[in-house]
């Protein structure tokens, strides 16, 4: 009888090794501190799984009659002594869209040392030491870019090897195309970090919700932006660069070249700075993120930039932003924001980086649409006066996993009923769409809740044949009661130049039931039964009266 064929065991959820991993730490760090620690581990190994694969395409490449033969000068067979050297060609590796990983900073080396095969020095070095020499090896990454905190002393030597042990047993999807070039990878550092900001919200407290736009939220953006190849794309609060990776999925899916789109962004938090680096190294897109992590209002790394789409989730509500530093800033072109809101201070500045014909799409807390706190009132009326405004999203609630504050998305665009091709025949008006009762819950979850995907298309859809966009699908616009509205300047003044969508796009027309009740037989039928209860009502009161009578 033959032996019996094991069983291959199933990749183990990341989800599940994230878990454990967290489990490892207790003790030596705070909750809050988990994400940053894991990251860098998750960043190490991944890079060097895309150069393992890279490097395997390239070995077969050399072989006899391999696509490499030609394009590296050879004539016949190369010659063995030659095939290592060939194989460490950083430009081979980095022409592709693919990290290059020196020998010494690569995962295979770091697990050896956390199995205790090699001697020292401790594995915490090991690891500062291979984040060190990446740097050092892709111009892309700035010093300092990745974390070097390991050799700390604050995780212990068995605890960290059990760590890098663990993750481990993560698994990627193939980085590499078949032609040799990077493939679009997932979000896979804003999964983990959101991963993180989920299950460890309390420890965070809002401060997360400043880093981390929900997926779908960014999705939305991104569809109804529709970067392009040859743009240029601005986030002034990029957080951990998930605006650029689903900008680069855009372009990709579109049959452009991702490779040919200028991202800049910008970050205040050093920690989320480096995360940025990390997660749109791993996607191969390089972009500028300044010298530094850095404030957007105080020291703009971006100054003389002007983008063709800005897109932004900028912290809600902030009051400490230092705008009583500002005083009469050009940037204010459309009035003074408030010094204890930042609110419309990041919409003017998002507005001063506009190429002419740009677009923006900012995410903002509902009471952006209404408040006349001070002066936003006339800023708001001041923009749609000034047909900046092209369209407004009301979103549904409890899409962040760590503030409750409704949210809804302010679509701009420069010269909209002027000069702008991207928006055409739409002088004066402004489309509203109400998306508030959208939405499901995340797989899960009893309390996050997401996008769907053809609620995305929906929404981007509507805004397509709204602004005149041409291509297959696109029909023409049509008002939907309850859900979307264009309306015109002058009813916009009538209510204030306030901007809720809920003002504007009514009801939702009620369904016909077929099997209802026709009105006329429904008014004869509850007119009968009302008499007939009056006339109960009548001999009810007559034998009250009689016993009280005999009392």
């Amino acid at each position: 009888m033959p032996p019996r064929k094991k069983k291959e065991a199933k990749p183990e959820d990341m989800k599940s090794i994230l878990w454990k991993s967290a489990d490892k730490l207790r003790g030596s760090l705070d909750a809050a501190e988990y994400k940053h620690f894991v990251l860098g581990l998750v960043f190490l190994k991944y890079v060097s799984e895309a150069m393992k694969e890279k490097r395997a395409q390239l070995e077969e490449g050399l072989q006899p009659g391999g696509y490499l033969l030609a394009e590296l000068g050879f004539r016949g067979e190369v010659p063995e002594e030659a095939i290592p050297q060939i194989l460490e060609d950083r430009d081979l590796y980095t022409g592709a869209g693919i990290f290059y990983v020196p020998p010494t900073a690569r995962w295979e080396v770091v697990l050896e040392r956390a199995k205790g095969t090699l001697d020292d020095p401790t594995l915490g070095k090991v690891i500062d030491t291979a984040m060190e020499t990446i740097e050092k090896f892709n111009s892309s990454l700035k010093k300092n870019t990745l974390p070097q905190q390991y050799n700390s002393g604050r995780v212990d030597e068995p605890t960290l090897a059990g760590l890098v042990k663990l993750l481990d047993r993560l698994t990627f999807q193939s980085q590499v195309s078949e032609d040799g070039k990077r493939v679009g990878a997932r979000d896979l550092m804003g999964e983990v970090y959101e991963y993180f900001l989920g299950q460890f919200a309390l420890q965070e407290g809002r401060k997360g919700g400043e880093y981390f736009t929900p997926p779908s939220v960014v999705k939305l953006l991104v569809e109804m932006l529709e970067p392009a190849e040859g743009e240029r794309v601005l986030d002034p609060a990029c957080g951990s660069g998930g605006m650029f990776v689903q900008a680069e999925k855009f372009v990709e899916t579109h049959g452009g070249d991702r490779f040919n789109v200028a991202v800049y962004g910008q970050e205040l938090n050093l920690t989320t700075w480096r995360l940025a680096h990390m997660n749109l190294a791993i996607h191969g897109i390089e972009a500028d993120l300044g010298e530094g992590p850095s404030n957007s209002f105080h020291n703009d790394q971006h100054g003389d930039l002007k983008a063709d789409v800005v897109l932004a989730n900028p912290p809600f509500n902030i009051s400490d932003w230092g705008g009583e530093l500002l005083g009469l800033d050009d940037r204010w072109v459309y009035g003074i924001p408030p010094v204890g809101n930042a609110n419309f201070a990041w919409i003017q500045h998002m507005v001063s980086k506009l190429a002419p014909g740009g677009r923006a799409g900012i995410v903002l807390a509902n009471g952006s649409m209404s408040s006349k706190s001070g002066g936003e009132g006339d800023i708001r009326r001041a923009m749609v006066e000034d047909d900046l405004v092209a369209c407004m999203v009301a979103l549904p609630g409890q899409l962040f996993r760590s503030t409750q504050i409704p949210a809804c998305l302010w679509f701009l665009v420069e010269g909209k009923g002027r000069h702008s091709k991207w928006v055409r025949g739409r002088k004066g008006e402004v489309l509203f769409i109400d998306a508030s009762k959208m939405s499901e819950l995340e797989e899960g979850s009893r309390t996050v809740k997401k996008l769907r995907k053809a609620e995305i298309e929906k929404i981007a859809g509507i805004f397509r044949a709204w602004r005149g966009a041409e291509g297959r699908g696109i029909g023409a616009y049509e008002d939907v009661p309850g859900f979307c509205r264009s309306v015109p300047l002058d009813e916009l003044r009538e209510h204030e130049f306030v901007l809720t969508p809920g003002r504007y796009v009514g009801f939702a027309e009620a369904e016909e039931d077929p099997d209802a009740e026709p009105v006329e037989e429904r008014v004869t039928r509850l007119t009968k039964e009302l008499f007939g209860l009056f006339e109960e009502s009548g001999r009810v009161e007559m034998t009250v009266r009689e016993q009280l009578r005999r009392l």
